[in-house]
């Protein structure tokens, strides 16, 4: 009887035991796990979740791409390419559930009905547009300023999307707006050209300009140290100049001395250089004339010292012959 009881405990252990490892199951990381609660639809947080009440989302993107026939303004067609990818939203996954279902394929049925909402969103930017202003700049921005809209209906985000080409479905169109660009690329491109000209001859200028001013302030420097150098030598010519009139005139102060202490004292004269070389020249020939020769420096009291020379020599005359 105790054998029985343990065999059923253990078979009932061992049900259990299948049981857990059968329904429950591990979270990935990458894997979004949702359950009802009170007709909402909820995030499971934990590691460990029962596969038959929860429905596990892989968070990896899905991918979109539209070709898109819209009109411009003015009735003319263009073909807008566009991919992207899209993925779910946690905050509106109401709305993911709704519109894909409880499914694991939610995220791609959903993808499919968010493409709709992308189409008329360009198709709606492209009315209000002309066809030479449509870019995939503008319709991109546009895009993303109705993310939002996208996310709040269908419960996905849009993690990235590119607009491929935008090009008139008429190839005439579509050839007049490339020979119009080009034209405007060549007219752009002459302008850059000629600003660059422009601003090369400005440059040219202001270094001329530079230049010239530069030389300029180094001449008008060059006259400065001239002239102040004129200043100096004619200062110093001015200075020797006064120094050789001082010594002239001290010069001539004593020779106007000697001549009045020999005005004075007449008999001195015959100690003056003068007298000494007549005396001398008449002592060696007795009946030769002696001729006394004044230097330079001597014209200028020569005169003087002779007439006192000849006054003292009348004076000796008339005291001899009155002796």
């Amino acid at each position: 009887m105790g054998a029985t009881v343990s065999l059923v405990i253990g078979i009932i252990v061992l049900g259990c035991v299948f049981m857990v490892f059968w329904e429950y199951r591990i979270r990935h990381p990458d894997v979004l796990v949702l359950y009802e609660s009170r007709d909402q639809i909820r995030v499971r947080t934990g590691l460990i979740y029962p596969r038959h009440f929860s429905l596990p989302l892989k968070r990896t993107t899905y991918p979109i791409q539209l070709n898109i026939e819209a009109t411009s303004e003015g009735d003319l067609g263009v073909r807008v390419k566009l991919v992207g990818s899209v993925a779910p939203s946690v905050k509106n996954i109401d709305c993911l559930i709704r519109v894909g279902g409880w499914d694991q394929e939610a995220v791609a049925r959903t993808a499919n009905e968010a493409q709709v909402l992308i189409e008329g969103l360009v198709k709606e930017y492209a009315e209000h547009i002309g066809i030479h202003a449509l870019s995939s700049t503008g319709i991109l921005f546009y895009l993303n300023e109705h993310a939002s809209l996208v996310e709040e209906k269908f419960g996905v985000e849009l993690v990235s999307i590119t607009i491929q080409s935008v090009e008139p479905t008429d190839p005439k169109i579509a050839d007049a707006l490339r020979q119009q660009q080009q034209a405007s690329l060549l007219e752009e491109t002459e302008r850059k050209n000629h600003e660059a000209r422009v601003a090369a001859a400005k440059s040219k200028y202001q270094a001329d300009e530079e230049i010239a001013e530069r030389e300029y302030a180094l001449e008008l420097k060059k006259a400065a140290l001239k002239q102040t150098l004129l200043e100096k030598e004619s200062a110093l010519a001015r200075q020797r100049l006064e120094d050789e009139l001082v010594r002239d005139r001290m010069r001539l102060a004593f020779e106007k001395e000697g001549l009045d202490v020999l005005r004075s004292s007449p008999e001195l004269l015959m100690l003056t250089p003068q007298a000494a070389r007549l005396a001398e020249a008449s002592q060696n020939l007795k009946n030769a004339r002696t001729v006394i020769s004044l230097s330079n420096q001597d014209l200028e009291h020569g005169s003087e010292i002779l007439g006192l020379f000849q006054s003292l020599l009348q004076k000796a005359l008339e005291s001899r012959k009155d002796s």
